[in-house]
């Protein structure tokens, strides 16, 4: 699911697989075909993750993100994780109905953050998950969210990476990013400068990214 090359096919909160156009517009979609053997951005099958997540930790996943990571990293009390407010998103656990946030952000729902407590997500990955000497979250998958795909080589577990350069030509190879909305929000980390980004509503991405870059000397 992280990876995008599950190639499920389905109905999900009402809506289809194929309402997300860029299961198509990528043109590397093996249809019909097993997972791992082809790859498309689809908020749908990132939705999938959210009920699958919850039914293993038994709780909704704003609890755990709060819990687990934001307390940790000291972030603000104003950032919320949404569902579709028009769908009737839960899963069953022990005869209790828990709530199911979406994955991905289109049709409204998803992850909804400033870009302070975004920076702060990045510094954790930047510094391997730990923050403070506390290891908040596994090394082990932090590396493993920037390891490429097999399909997709400039794609990690829901990080693109711009090892060749193809995310943003212009900019370092060394750094790995999350972005949305086209590109205009973004959390940027090079490993390489100790450098993260966060930039929201931005015009001009890959200029800030270049300009910003060329004042931080990379460490190697």
């Amino acid at each position: 699911m992280l990876d995008q090359t599950s190639q499920w096919e389905g109905e999900l909160w009402s809506k289809p697989t194929w309402a997300d156009a860029q299961s198509t517009r990528e043109g590397t979609e093996s249809a019909g075909g097993p997972p791992g053997e082809g790859w498309a951005y689809n908020d749908l099958r990132v939705n999938l993750t959210a009920p699958a997540l919850t039914v293993l930790f038994g709780r909704t996943l704003p609890d755990v993100l709060h819990e687990r990571i934001m307390t940790p990293i000291g972030a603000c009390d104003g950032w919320s994780w949404h569902g579709y407010a028009h769908s009737h998103s839960v899963v069953e656990r022990d005869g209790t109905e828990v709530p199911v946030v979406s994955g991905g952000a289109h049709w409204g729902g998803g992850l909804w953050i400033g870009a302070l407590d975004l920076a702060r997500l990045g510094l954790l990955c930047l510094n391997g998950g730990s923050r403070r000497g506390r290891q908040v979250l596994s090394r082990r998958w932090i590396e493993e969210s920037w390891t490429p795909c097999r399909i997709k080589p400039e794609y990690g577990l829901s990080w693109w990476l711009n090892d060749h350069g193809t995310v943003w030509p212009r900019a370092p190879r060394t750094g790995r990013c999350a972005r949305g909305n086209g590109g205009s929000h973004l959390l940027w980390m090079d490993p390489a400068r100790d450098l993260v980004i966060a930039s929201r509503w931005g015009t001009d991405v890959e200029r800030l990214l270049v300009e910003v870059s060329a004042a931080v000397p990379p460490r190697w």
